[in-house]
């Protein structure tokens, strides 16, 4: 692939992502919105419909290499700082246990309803060699999902973050996020080992291994680092250089034992050092790359995943059922918890509402499904209209 080619695809990628995340802002909407939008009308559908051989020379399968690499690294960086973001949430300590019931409900309720819906979705829409239970297993992470980012960003542009149900939600979500994870990474590891039940074992070895590297070494390595060298919560040069070297070592441990770099990255971030400065610091250097150019390179690649074959006749039909029993399964969830715990309707409704945002991380979550080979562009379209 030529450096002309991957410029000229880094120019309509991000135009597009611009201008229709303005469009969506503009409209009272997130820009993220917007710029996944952009990834799905730079797919096949849209863009592919309207431009066939321009869409054809300009995303030709042979020329993307360049752009996957760019976008696992926004994916990555992303995912550190999300870790990052999770790790310092302070109201979760106190609203625990009403924040677990929430949390706990608003992943068993799309759980069992992913499980239910599996048997409908799998003849027609999962690759051949993938069983029944590690899809099931898919979707039913694939539907339990919160993006606590998104939810905290709604909630912080609407002034709310410090009302008793926006605190509630984001508990939750933290909550939910942790059972769903775990969930996700159990499934990879499943799928992604060829060895049935001796290479499970050996994934789920390796990860502990990662755990325990992370919590006895890395972690109290990098305090004293960040303690000696950074006391004020801004990392100099050198230091952010150790920082990334770290992220991007985890990531490719988590590689290695057979689960997505996302998981290393997310980890790396949650078992920083909690400081509420080193945070702000970190996020201003590290989030406009990551959000501003390098994920909408995601977004593009996913929307280059997509098919039109998801929107017609039956196939629109399960679709639908999706978006349906993945919104059910939130509101229902997320509500019957605070309900349980104490809270009027209004605000366990609100809460329940709260819980259905997707966004980025129910896409990153699809796009990890789609890697892994346990679903197909029609299914990994139908996801994409839900989230």
């Amino acid at each position: 692939m030529s450096v002309t080619v991957l410029l000229l695809q880094l120019i309509v990628i991000l135009g597009t992502a611009r201008a229709c995340g303005w469009l969506l802002r503009h409209l009272g909407q997130p820009a993220v919105v917007g710029e996944m939008a952009a990834g799905l009308m730079l797919g096949p559908i849209v863009m592919g419909a309207l431009f066939p051989q321009w869409h054809a020379q300009l995303f030709a399968p042979n020329a993307l290499a360049g752009l996957q690499a760019l976008a696992t690294v926004g994916l990555v960086l992303f995912m550190f700082v999300v870790g990052l973001e999770l790790r310092s949430h302070q109201g979760m300590r106190s609203l625990l246990k009403s924040a677990g019931a929430v949390g706990a409900l608003s992943v068993a309720v799309p759980l069992a309803l992913g499980v239910a819906v599996a048997p409908l979705l799998y003849p027609g829409l999962v690759p051949a060699g993938v069983g029944f239970w590690p899809f099931a297993g898919f979707m039913a992470a694939a539907l339990s999902i919160t993006a606590f980012p998104v939810m905290a960003r709604i909630l912080k542009d609407r002034g709310q973050t410090h009302t008793a149900f926006g605190q509630l939600a984001m508990g939750a979500a933290a909550v939910a996020d942790v059972f769903a994870w775990i969930l996700l990474a159990v499934v990879v590891a499943w799928a992604g080992s060829h060895q049935g039940l001796a290479g499970l074992v050996k994934t789920a070895g390796g990860v502990l291994a990662m755990l325990a590297l992370l919590y006895w070494v890395v972690r109290p390595g990098f305090g004293w680092l960040l303690r000696r060298h950074a006391p004020d919560g801004d990392p100099s040069a050198s230091v952010m250089a150790l920082l990334m070297l770290g992220l991007l070592g985890t990531a490719l441990f988590s590689e290695w034992v057979g689960l997505h770099s996302v998981f290393g990255a997310f980890l790396f971030g949650a078992i920083l050092p909690r400081d509420e400065r080193l945070l702000d610091s970190l996020v201003q250097r590290i989030e406009p790359m990551s959000i501003a150019v390098l994920m909408p390179l995601f977004f593009a690649l996913a929307g280059l995943g997509t098919t039109a074959d998801a929107f017609v006749s039956g196939s629109l039909v399960l679709g639908l059922l999706v978006v349906v029993v993945a919104a059910a399964g939130k509101i229902v969830g997320g509500a019957a918890g605070a309900r349980l715990s104490g809270y009027g309707w209004r605000d366990s409704l609100a809460t329940g509402a709260l819980m259905n945002a997707r966004g980025l991380m129910g896409l990153i979550v699809m796009k990890i499904g789609l890697d892994a080979g346990l679903i197909g562009p029609r299914l990994f379209t139908m996801l994409l209209v839900m989230a």
